[in-house]
């Protein structure tokens, strides 16, 4: 499904006709699983002008790891938008499955999931990131859930990048 089909403006030569009253805004407050309790965070999703900025902090993320005897790094760390917004930990060694899959409505192949998202690169535990999407708007993804992975997503492997087991998990809300 192409920009236009989505809903998302056009440039015009006057600059477009933004419709302020419909923008949307969300959060998504992180809070670390067994696997890495330290971890807290907040993700904002914005309507803007063609798409949704995203900005994240987290802080208390595991240092890096590098890969040995055939296990993946621990870090960058896989984020992204899963299909439920169940935060429930379950499985202590493997928490947070109740969010289901990554999101992915336009049925792609991983790496194109409109719930892919950059890796995030941890710096003393710290990780701080803005970006633009034009995948989705705010409305779309109120009620889901984002995750934070303990290895890098690599992009290709499927379902979901091999980014491993999750680490933190919040639901997007609606902010009012």
């Amino acid at each position: 499904m192409g920009c236009q089909e989505r809903g998302f403006l056009a440039a015009t030569e006057d600059g477009g006709n933004w419709d302020r009253a419909r923008d949307q805004e969300a959060t998504a407050v992180l809070i670390g699983g067994p696997l890495a309790p330290g971890i807290n965070g907040m993700v904002r999703f914005k309507d803007v002008p063609g798409g949704v900025e995203v900005f994240l902090h987290v802080e208390g993320l595991p240092p890096y790891q590098p890969a040995r005897e055939g296990r993946p790094p621990v870090g960058p760390h896989g984020f992204h938008i899963h299909e439920k917004g169940d935060c429930t930990v379950g499985d202590q060694a493997n928490p947070f499955t109740a969010a289901g899959a990554h999101w992915n409505p336009d049925h792609q192949p991983h790496g194109n999931h409109a719930g892919d998202f950059p890796v995030l690169f941890s710096n003393c535990g710290l990780a701080t990131m803005t970006f633009f999407t034009n995948r989705f708007k705010v409305a779309e993804i109120v009620g889901r859930s984002v995750i934070i992975h303990e290895h890098p997503d690599d992009y290709r492997t499927q379902p979901d990048g091999a980014a491993g087991r999750r680490l933190a998990c919040g639901v997007i809300k609606r902010k009012e």
